[in-house]
């Protein structure tokens, strides 16, 4: 035990401040740096500590020493610690463990292999009480489990394994055990460090014929080594010729980075298959350096930074430790349950465990983060039981050499997803008749008139791609829709649903529908090239322009309307009084006689109002300084009232001759009126969660978009199908958000044309054909896609479905909405209508003055007219002309009037108040004075 490396780390915290230990092997740089490095994330950002500050303090021991490591931890637990974090061997983890657990200190494990070897499992001592406070943070070894399933998927029933010195072959009991009840033939055979020894000793020992049956046993054969062993080892098989072009090799170690694979690849003979542990790849940038709201260095979360690849596994494990126990110690504070952490000293016997220990714990065990490995918790017999392999392929060609892709991946629920079986397909596919699910979805996939006793038949876009790479390929299909009526998406216990699951548990060969490739499916499934881009859009009804002939009134309110129709007589009878009082001021003045042409009526006062307020002048005269001002005033009130209804009118038409107020997701974002969401656990609905909360997300418009697609968890505002969204929009005040091809078909065949689209059509992915992982029609479909893409042949079946003037033309519509567009009838009905009301009204006054004064006996009549040839109560108009008139005065004598020019004596000037009785003579005894005549007829 004392031989045996030891790198540990112990966190410790005082209050309100969090002391972290650690301790490390002299010769385990890595560990030290990333442990430095998780300190200083966790210190600059306040998302987990908050206002709680991390110190640590760094020691060194030597390699290979377990006793050291445990003087250590005693030193440390002297101090007060809260947990203790181990990167240590096998040995001093048994060592490590046994403290621990007398002492109650929860103790996060992470086994190291440092020589580059394949790791083997640990066997721990068993805790004496059954408490263990001894928790695996990196997974147990699942080599075993995947290397049986790997020979199983490949048929193998006889093959050899090669293991290194340092390799611990009890490893490998599972696996024999496990591949002796399958009845597989399975060889050991160590490999020293001299590896030309090895193939030396074999040509020395064995015969020609021996040799032979040996050289056959290698073509399959398993090799558990270090990179730079399995390396030379190749090498001197390929060398000696004992490796040969269908020899067929499986190298399985977790870490082994992707230049040894290259150096692996090109140093073999014939087909290699490829096993390590991956860890998720974040493709979105923005939040790929965001776990659980707690910013990564990007050293370490950014692949293109190159440190990444240089880090082992365990240091990546190292770093999630740290963010685990600085989780839990929050937790801790939150429920208000933290016990103050007692020095201990674990050389005296007497010394008692830490009486908070199981609780710290048990917050571990029941925490759950997303750090640089995936996801991380304890739940599972207190080991972290997520890890995922990935598997690669190579193949041998003298024509096109070898070709590395991945063929399948492995993880700890739902097992292999993929295929590892080689088949070449070189230029069709006859005879092959493929299994294909589908989804119904307009216009991708729909069903056909079927015949009876026929299968089912389909149509569509996508059918037809599939109908053309068939005629194309030669092959046969077999088609039916999924079960649960779902595309694809992830349960949290990491199996799929709809379509993908189909593929993933083997019942079909291929999807087809409107299915999106995105990096979560495509981490599980194969896609073919996009035939197809693919955006999301907005589906909404068309907004139904009102129509009110009184729409021009619109600019004011009722109110504002009112206060100004009052406003006019409330003035005209204002300039009434004042021009009254001006005109008996000038009466006093003048001797009690004002002038006569200026009008005091009241009606012509408001007149006047009117005349000023439509800005049409006046011919008033206004001598008073106070009617000045009441003019002046009303000028100024006529002027901002006509400049703020110009204004507001022009506001209020461009508002009004505006179609649709959302054209984008912001304005869908800013907008009340209308509600909207997307189908739920779909795409597009994973699409919004991921940018709607992204921290690292600047503009805030996804966010509320997202708070109103998620409100009632998607219940509310988001429905179970899209036939489903389609109608709710039609019906109005509701907007559905989903894949542009599809609105835009709902749109185009609208039976009422009452639908219309808007959003971004930038596409930034496809709709592409899902297939098995590792399919090896993969390769083949996406060669004829492009083919048919070069050829236009996609262009024409697009056109078939999306044609661009269907049922429904949406491009004029879309035209529809220049700024500049003319205003309609409607608009201007109501002007019209108040000048009909003003002719009208006019004609009808008219009417009635003409009636009125038909008869002109109506008119007051004079108290006495006489003539000499006869007389008559209605004189008629030519009288006058006809006989000269003299006039007889009664009353008080009028003034003298002021005339244009000099006027001969004559009768004196009637007043205006005078009675005139006329005397109607024969026209041969009157005076025939014209300027007699001219006087009498002025003054009558």
């Amino acid at each position: 035990h004392l031989a045996m490396t030891v790198p540990l780390i112990a966190l410790q915290m005082t209050a309100c401040l969090y002391s972290t230990g650690a301790i490390f092997e002299e010769n385990a740089e890595r560990d030290n740096e990333i442990f430095q490095l998780a300190i200083s994330d966790l210190s600059l950002n306040d998302d987990i500590l908050q206002s709680e500050k991390i110190t640590h303090s760094v020691k060194l021991i030597e390699p290979n020493n377990p006793f050291q490591a445990v003087q250590e931890a005693c030193e440390l637990m002297n101090q007060g610690i809260l947990a203790l974090v181990t990167s240590t061997g096998c040995a001093a983890a048994s060592a490590l463990q046994s403290l621990t657990d007398a002492m109650h200190i929860p103790h996060l494990f992470i086994q190291r292999n440092g020589d580059g070897a394949p790791r083997t499992v640990c066997q721990l001592n068993p805790s004496p009480d059954g408490e263990s406070y001894t928790l695996a943070a990196r997974p147990p070894v699942r080599i075993s489990d995947v290397l049986l399933t790997v020979v199983s998927e490949l048929y193998w029933q006889k093959f050899i394994v090669f293991y290194e010195s340092d390799y611990d072959i009890r490893g490998l009991q599972t696996f024999m055990d496990q591949a002796s009840r399958l009845g597989l033939d399975v060889s050991l055979q160590r490999v020293d460090r001299n590896v030309s020894r090895v193939f030396t000793d074999l040509f020395n020992m064995m015969r020609t014929e021996e040799l032979n049956r040996y050289r056959d046993t290698l073509r399959r054969a398993v090799l558990l080594m270090s990179p730079r062993g399995a390396q030379v080892f190749i090498h001197q098989a390929v060398e000696t010729n004992l490796a040969s072009k269908d020899s067929h090799w499986v190298y399985a170690n977790e870490e082994v980075s992707d230049a040894d694979i290259m150096e692996l690849i090109y140093s073999s003979l014939g087909r290699m298959t490829i096993i390590r542990q991956i860890f998720p790849l974040w493709r979105d940038t923005s939040v790929r350096c965001m776990r659980n709201n707690h910013r990564i260095s990007s050293l370490l979360c950014d692949p293109q930074e190159g440190y990444l690849q240089s880090l082992e596994v365990s240091n990546l494990y190292l770093y999630d430790s740290v963010l685990m126990l600085a989780n839990a110690f929050y937790r801790k504070l939150e429920d208000r349950k933290w016990h103050s952490m007692a020095s201990l000293n674990c050389m005296r016997k007497s010394t008692k465990p830490w009486n908070g220990g199981w609780s710290m714990l048990d917050t571990i065990q029941k925490g759950r983060i997303s750090g640089l490995t995936g996801m991380m918790d304890f739940r599972a017999e207190g080991s972290n039981s997520h890890v995922q392999f990935e598997i690669l392929g190579t193949s041998y060609s003298e024509t096109f050499g070898k070709d590395v892709k991945r063929l399948a991946s492995w993880d700890s629920i739902r097992g292999l997803n993929g295929s590892l079986k080689e088949n070449r397909i070189e230029s069709g596919m006859q005879g092959v008749t493929l299994k294909i699910v589908t989804l119904l979805e307009e216009p991708f996939v729909m069903a056909a008139e079927n015949i009876l006793g026929q299968p089912n038949r389909y149509k569509g876009f996508s059918v037809d791609v599939l109908d053309a790479l068939a005629k194309i390929l030669g092959f046969k299909y077999d088609i039916y829709q999924v079960s649960d009526g779902k595309y694809g998406s992830a349960h949290p216990n990491g199996s799929w649903n709809g379509m993908i699951g189909e593929l993933i548990g083997k019942r079909a060969d291929l999807a087809i529908s409107a299915i999106t490739i995105t990096p979560e499916r495509e981490s599980v499934v194969d896609f073919s090239k996009r035939y197809l881009d693919y955006s999301v859009g907005i589906l909404m009804r068309k907004s139904e322009e009102k129509l009110n002939i009184f729409s021009l009134l619109a600019p004011f309110d009722l109110a504002v309307w009112a206060c100004i129709a009052a406003a006019i007589p409330v003035v005209g009878i204002m300039i009434f009084l004042l021009r009254r009082i001006q005109a008996v001021r000038c009466q006093n003045n003048t001797g009690g006689h004002p002038a006569p042409s200026v009008s005091t009526s009241l009606q012509s006062a408001i007149w006047i109002v009117y005349g000023a307020f439509v800005q049409q002048g006046s011919d008033s005269i206004l001598g008073s300084v106070a009617l000045r001002i009441v003019m002046g005033s009303w000028w100024l009130f006529t002027l901002i009232v006509c400049s703020s209804y110009t204004a507001n009118l022009a506001a209020y038409l461009t508002v009004s001759r505006m179609d649709n107020a959302v054209r984008s997701f912001q304005d869908l974002s800013k907008q009340v009126d209308l509600v909207y969401g997307t189908v739920r656990e779909s795409a597009v609905y994973e699409y919004f969660r991921a940018k709607g909360t992204n921290p690292l997300e600047q503009d805030n418009t996804f966010a509320e978009l997202w708070k109103v697609i998620n409100r009632n968890n998607g219940l509310e505002n988001s429905v179970s199908n899209p036939l489903d969204g389609i109608k709710k929009a039609k019906r109005g005040s509701y907007a559905f958000l989903w894949d542009m091809a599809v609105v835009e078909y709902a749109a185009l065949t609208d039976d009422d044309c009452t639908l219309t689209i808007a959003g971004n059509s930038i596409s930034t992915r496809g709709y592409g054909m899902a297939l098995q992982h590792g399919s090896p029609y993969r390769d083949l479909f996406s060669q004829k896609i492009l083919e048919l893409q070069e050829k236009g042949d996609l262009d024409i079946l697009k056109q078939k479905w999306w044609p661009k003037k269907g049922r429904c033309d949406l491009q004029s519509h879309a035209d529809a909405q220049p700024e500049g567009r003319a205003l309609h009838l409607h608009s201007f009905a109501g002007v019209f209508c108040i000048l009909a009301a003003g002719l009208l009204l006019a004609l009808l006054v008219a009417a009635l003055e003409t009636w009125w004064n038909s008869n002109p006996c109506r008119r007051k009549q004079p108290k006495e007219v006489t003539t000499d040839n006869s007389s008559a109560q209605c004189p008629g108009p030519g009288l006058l002309t006809q006989n000269r008139a003299m006039v007889a005065t009664t009353g008080p004598p009028a003034p003298p009037r002021p005339w244009s020019r000099p006027r001969p004596p004559g009768p004196p000037v009637l007043p205006r108040d005078a009675t005139a009785t006329l005397y109607f003579m024969d026209p041969a005894g009157a005076d025939t004075s014209p300027d007699l005549v001219e006087l009498q007829y002025t003054q009558l």
